[in-house]
């Protein structure tokens, strides 16, 4: 089989990369061609993304590619969105998830649609950042810009329009807003009539794999263009027995099923069902992922400490385990800010010993992520009845040594980390899939399962884990 080529762009909350990925028949090749930051920008006291400057990064690195490439595919963070005008314009920047505009749109929500009727219709977990609310607060403050938007486009939609021309969404990203219907198989109707949000800007949503268009001659494919449904298509497993984690500023937790699990016990959990490749969805939880260690790491060094993050898991490393414990969930963690004076705040509020040192702080964020990973996972298991014997972590956070540790000590289980570019291989092997070089998401697992490098952790120490896990759940928030 001759070589073919794709470019898959990938764009994350803190970055964004442009790579260029082979597949020879036998394996995977991956080239990073392109990185840039992703940095949000503060305006007049709203957080934008600075669209238009990432436009200008994707159109650089698709150039830097070349000639030779099969096509191309683009996914992203989801819920945030972009209106454009009748003219295909776009009308402002798209907002970031983490601006304050959704504060108080949950409650204002559910005055008019219950809670329990949103999730009967999406199956999606409850979170301010979610397209609903969003648009909630638009409708909230009357804004002029509902009266003229003529299409709504999630962001990767955004950067396919854009680069082709056309306007539909994408069925995993569509799946992120709490707008989007399962059973339905459409746009949730009755809730955006409910609201006040107006139906006509929601354009078709197309399946993963589908070829929206060209951009200068080349093959513009929709992967999966939520960035976690891109990475799960990646996990390199030969069985069904198995929990994901998608680790990065968030760690998406879950495992893939064939039908959207709406139930009360799914709502009980504030689980969440969003779409995956292949007719599947993943039944998951959204856990604040490595934004504490992030957010930690950037106040230190505007306090002119600037860590490198192997020196920050040094510290965690040596530091005295399980002297305090927070719930990476808890709303006080979700703005951007000074992440070691609310990690302090948490463990005052909860008669925890105030961690001091920088080795206690990340050793706090740490453990307590692997923590909520046990969390989760039991949650899952009980209202799925599915076996779990192993856990792959990808993305990002397979790097972290410590981390998957951490996770494997946590949930006594087997821990399969790799790979890091999980995001970029799925969004490839869908491409390669419309293409007609791989058969199936199953047959592009097993080529990864052979080719990739992984590395396995096992547990060690699970008593003192144990132990831990039981103080944790007598200080999660409740959900």
């Amino acid at each position: 089989m001759s070589q073919k080529t794709v470019i898959a762009i990938d764009l994350g909350a803190e970055s964004g990369r442009v790579m260029k990925v082979c597949f020879d028949g036998v394996g995977f090749q991956s080239e990073e061609v392109h990185r840039f930051p992703n940095t949000p920008v503060m305006a007049r006291g709203t957080l934008y993304w600075d669209a238009l400057r990432l436009w200008q990064e994707i159109k650089t690195g698709i150039e830097m590619v070349g000639s030779g490439a099969s096509s191309v595919g683009l996914d992203t963070w989801g819920v945030d969105f972009a209106l454009l005008d009748r003219d295909g314009r776009l009308l402002s920047n798209p907002v970031h998830y983490r601006d304050s505009r959704t504060d108080g749109m949950m409650e204002w929500v559910f005055e008019r649609v219950p809670r329990r009727t949103i999730f009967e219709r999406t199956g999606i977990q409850f979170m301010s950042l979610n397209t609903l609310y969003q648009l909630a607060s638009l409708v909230h403050g009357s804004s002029p810009l509902l009266d003229v938007a003529a299409t709504l486009l999630m962001m990767p939609d955004l950067f396919n329009y854009w680069l082709t021309g056309e306007r539909c969404c994408e069925f995993t990203d569509a799946t992120t807003t709490q707008l989007y219907n399962p059973r339905m198989a459409d746009w949730d109707w009755e809730t955006m009539k409910a609201l006040g949000i107006p139906t006509g800007m929601f354009p078709t949503i197309v399946a993963p794999g589908t070829r929206v268009g060209d951009y200068n001659g080349l093959p513009v494919i929709a992967p999966a263009c939520h960035d976690t449904g891109s990475a799960v298509v990646a996990v390199p497993t030969t069985t069904e027995d198995y929990a994901y984690c998608s680790s990065g500023t968030w760690s998406l937790f879950g495992l893939e099923i064939r039908e959207a699990a709406i139930n009360d016990a799914a709502y009980r959990a504030n689980l969440t069902n969003e779409g995956g490749a292949n007719a599947t969805f993943r039944l998951l939880k959204n856990v604040t992922g490595m934004w504490l260690a992030q957010q930690c790491r950037a106040t230190w060094r505007e306090q002119g400490a600037d860590y490198s993050y192997d020196q920050l898991i040094a510290e965690a490393e040596a530091a005295e385990p399980f002297r305090s414990l927070v719930d990476p969930d808890d709303p006080l963690f979700l703005p951007p800010g000074d992440m070691p004076s609310r990690i302090r705040e948490f463990c005052r509020r909860t008669g925890q010993p105030e961690p001091q040192t920088v080795g206690e702080v990340m050793r706090t964020a740490y453990q307590s992520l692997a923590l909520k990973y046990r969390f989760t996972l039991d949650k899952l298991i009980a209202i799925t009845g599915r076996k779990v014997d192993r856990l792959h972590i990808i993305g990002g956070g397979s790097k972290n040594q410590l981390h998957c540790q951490m996770a494997a000590d946590a949930l006594g289980r087997t821990v399969i980390a790799g790979p890091s570019e999980a995001t970029a291989l799925g969004n490839a092997a869908v491409q390669f899939i419309a293409l007609g070089e791989i058969v199936s998401v199953a047959e592009a697992r097993q080529i990864l399962s052979r080719t990739v490098g992984t590395v396995q952790y096992d547990p060690v120490n699970t008593d003192a884990w144990e132990e831990a896990y039981q103080r944790f759940r007598h200080i999660v928030t409740t959900e």
